[in-house]
């Protein structure tokens, strides 16, 4: 976001939209820098259309993003930019800077449905026992790390910023995106673990340069965003599940489990921070989908069709 907010004079109200972000949305600088990005690709398109791209008309927001399927970007990110001008244009028009929005009848492109990566009850129950088989790194912490994060189902972020006054003994209250705050619970299994791991933390923790993150690395200094996307990797290497098991999957797993157990969708929804229901629901998806595998591997019809489909 930085290299962007130094734009040119004619980009001051992408500057000024970006700078609300920040302030008013507190979004952070990870998703202002997408933004960031988006926008000024947008900006640039225009400057070479002669056009400022806050007077730019609905065809030529279209035509921007033909422009960006043509050149082969995937759909995801296509909507992305796509969302990052429609955001822009809205603030525009609630600021009185403009009095329509020439994106909000244009419509997302499709992308094909994916399920997210997560693992089974089984595949995550054995996966936090890794540290204490492999010992590769620091089993206590690691442990820890893993069962906090999948208990909790907590963003990577929320993970590296957990912070020891936050910290009870059932749970802890994080930050989450927006800037709202919610309590988050911890299993027995990852509370114990956190007991095992808290008092080695304590004798890392350096006088000179203390910190009150709960998750340290062996110089005693708060571990890193990078660093967690490294220790859930070295593990996952390791784990023979055969899946791309990163920080994230452990919080998929979380919702997929909640929903397999009959949890409602909207208490997940609540559990995970989610700002829409819609971004929830995918996990009703993969519910479906096990359905689906098990009605096929255990309905004598089923695999009846199965094994003429495949024969055909």
């Amino acid at each position: 976001m930085n290299a962007a907010m130094n734009g040119p004079e004619q980009h001051r109200p992408m500057e000024e939209y970006l700078r609300y972000l920040r302030a008013v949305r507190g979004m952070s600088e990870r998703t202002l820098a997408a933004y960031g990005k988006d926008l000024f690709h947008f900006a640039a398109y225009c400057d070479n259309h002669t056009i400022k791209a806050e007077d730019a008309i609905a065809g030529e927001v279209q035509n921007f993003i033909a422009d960006l399927a043509a050149e082969g970007i995937a759909p995801v990110s296509v909507n992305r930019a796509l969302s990052s001008i429609r955001g822009f244009y809205r603030w525009l028009v609630r600021t009185g800077k403009r009095r329509d929005d020439p994106a909000g009848g244009i419509r997302n492109l499709r992308t094909p449905r994916t399920l997210p990566v997560f693992l089974w009850e089984g595949e995550m129950a054995s996966f936090a026992e890794l540290p204490g088989k492999e010992g590769i790194l620091w089993p206590a912490r690691d442990r820890a790390l893993i069962l906090v994060m999948y208990s909790a189902g907590l963003r990577i972020s929320e993970l590296v910023s957990l912070s020891m006054e936050k910290l009870d003994p059932g749970g802890a209250r994080v930050m989450g995106k927006g800037n709202k705050e919610r309590y988050v619970f911890f299993s027995e299994e990852a509370a114990r673990a956190l007991e095992e791991y808290l008092p080695l933390r304590a004798a890392r923790i350096r006088a000179e340069k203390p910190t009150d993150r709960i998750f340290v690395n062996r110089r005693g200094e708060g571990i890193s965003v990078p660093g967690v996307r490294w220790i859930i990797g070295r593990y996952g290497d390791r784990s023979g599940l055969g899946k791309h098991v990163h920080p994230h999957a452990l919080r998929h797993s979380f919702a997929t489990h909640l929903v397999n157990s009959g949890c409602d969708v909207r208490l997940v929804q609540e559990l995970l921070g989610h700002a829409s229901i819609s971004t929830t629901a995918r996990y009703a998806h993969v519910d479906m989908e096990r359905l689906r595998q098990v009605y096929t591997k255990a309905h004598p019809h089923a695999q009846k069709m199965e094994g003429e489909s495949s024969g055909r």
